[in-house]
């Protein structure tokens, strides 16, 4: 069973704004300079200050420290021994460049910056920094490899404890799309942040809103009219799609007919959890937001 509804709403100019910093996780990949542009873009648009965040791996050096460590040069194959004094200098010229770099974004956009260097583990240590306020972006490299890779365990880590709203990242260049998908879930409360968080995407990148509602049976009227009540932060032109059945080739056949630009979605919604969800967004390749 699949409905689909049209529905037309008056958006608040002040209803959608979200305040707080702009936190982007900095490693040195290429993923994750891509996501400091993207988070750069956000705190500009935003008018938020943008904090870029850079940890030294604490297990990473510990395990310099003993002389069987070794690592495996990702270009040429060879196996070397993995020198402290090396390791430090490597951290360090990393840090650097994230700073140089954070500079350069924020000077194209405009805004405060400030990068945080810390040794320790990085879930742990982001954590400390973010608020409830706080939009933590990541770079999605997990997702964006080849198909059969898997969510990182740091991902997976900041999905589930960070306090506010995560922003996976990933590099899409498909111009067809031009829509703001959102799922919900049976959380009231839940369903009206995710709907916060796709109206200020919708706002910023001037895209309409799909609003997908999976369920076995006929939505609850007294549900569907929550989720109307909700409608007035997303605009006009939001769709609202119900569809039975949630197996991820089912959802990837609706994103691509909705021609979803990003996609918004619960940490508790029962799709986030569904078996074969990560390889869905892999191949979908789109930046995810993640709200409480």
């Amino acid at each position: 069973m699949e409905t689909q509804a049209v529905i037309n709403a008056e958006k608040p100019e002040d209803r959608a704004a979200a305040p707080g910093r702009v936190l982007v996780l900095i490693d040195g990949s290429r993923i994750s300079y891509a996501a400091l542009d993207a988070a750069a873009d956000i705190a500009g648009k935003r008018g938020a200050d943008i904090l870029g965040v850079y940890v030294e791996e604490l297990n990473l050096v510990r395990s310099a420290g003993y002389g069987f460590s070794r690592e495996v040069g990702s270009l040429s194959g060879i196996s070397r021994p993995l020198d402290p004094g090396i390791l430090e200098q490597r951290m360090r010229r990393l840090a650097d460049h994230a700073r140089a770099a954070l500079a350069r974004a924020v000077k194209q956009r405009g805004g405060k910056a400030a990068l945080s260097v810390a040794r320790g583990r990085v879930v742990d240590e982001v954590l400390a920094l973010a608020g409830p306020d706080d939009l933590l972006v990541l770079g999605r490299a997990g997702w964006s490899s080849p198909a059969g890779a898997r969510l990182g365990s740091t991902a997976r880590g900041l999905i589930r404890k960070s306090p506010g709203r995560v922003l996976l990242w990933c590099e899409h260049k498909l111009p067809y799309q031009n829509r703001v998908v959102v799922f919900l879930n049976d959380h009231e409360e839940a369903n009206h942040r995710a709907a916060l968080a796709a109206a200020e995407i919708s706002r910023h990148y001037h895209q309409p809103v799909t609003i997908i509602v999976g369920t076995d049976n006929e939505p609850a009227a007294d549900r569907l009219d929550t989720i109307r009540r909700d409608l007035d932060v997303l605009g006009a032109g939001t769709r609202l799609r119900v569809i039975s059945d949630t197996n991820p080739v089912t959802v990837a056949r609706v994103l691509r007919e909705e021609r979803a630009s990003q996609l918004v979605i619960s940490r508790g919604c029962a799709l986030f959890n569904e078996p074969g969800a990560e390889q869905l967004l892999a191949v979908l390749s789109l930046p995810v937001t993640v709200t409480p």
